[in-house]
């Protein structure tokens, strides 16, 4: 119970930080500085989470993560369930925390959706947003089974490794999907955006769910095969 209450509390982390970061700096890649601000917020935030919850859960506060781990043998089927599920819930939290901060604080939300991730910098395009999801996903993924592998010997820094991974992923994927790699993170914003009203976001929700989780597989096979 103590792993999911870990992942929980980091995924609560990562959408409260993320998300909120990309509603107050705004996702305009002309603008540059939030930009910037919020890939390295989202990046910061596992950085953090790493040192903070890595050593009870592993720190994926990520199903995609989770899945890749699953299938690279790493954890049970259990467990997976569970970290999903927990995963999911502080996505919501972490959401419905920004609801609140914003509504109360009358904050414009500058993404318009609570962060939430969506197709308009590839023209509304969902294979083209499948496409980015598979692809940054797979690197993300490919780099934490390789850090995380006991012969990579990469000790204490493996956080940091990750973490920078993630704010690259977030470089290139912003101006064309708002980068999800991390159904909940996609999941939570999504839900409570509807819930308030904007159902815009929930519509292509599946594109952030299906890419990244398929992008984990392949980066499970493809690391497996390459580990040999």
């Amino acid at each position: 119970m103590k792993k999911y209450i870990a992942e929980f509390i980091g995924t609560l982390v990562l959408v409260t930080l993320g998300c909120g970061t990309a509603m107050l700096v705004g996702c305009d890649a002309a603008a540059g500085s939030g930009y910037l601000l919020t890939a390295l917020a989202f990046g910061l935030v596992i950085v953090g989470m790493a040192y903070c919850v890595g050593n009870i859960s592993g720190c994926h506060i990520n199903p995609a993560v989770s899945l890749g781990v699953l299938l690279s043998k790493g954890m049970s089927v259990k467990d997976f369930i569970g970290y999903v599920v927990s995963q999911c819930l502080g996505a919501l939290a972490g959401a419905g925390l920004l609801s609140a901060i914003f509504g109360l604080g009358n904050v414009t939300d500058m993404t318009g959706g609570l962060g939430s991730n969506g197709l308009a910098g590839v023209n509304g395009s969902a294979v083209a947003g499948l496409l980015v999801e598979i692809v940054l996903t797979f690197i993300f993924v490919l780099t934490i089974l390789g850090v995380t592998s006991k012969k990579a010997g990469h000790g204490s820094f493996g956080g940091l490794v990750i973490g920078l991974t993630l704010t690259l992923v977030h470089i290139l994927g912003i101006g064309l999907t708002g980068t999800s790699v991390n159904p909940a993170r996609s999941f939570g914003p999504a839900v409570v955006a509807a819930i308030s009203g904007n159902a815009a976001p929930i519509a292509c929700l599946w594109v952030f769910i299906v890419g990244p989780l398929v992008g984990a597989a392949l980066a499970a096979v493809t690391y497996k095969a390459l580990e040999k």
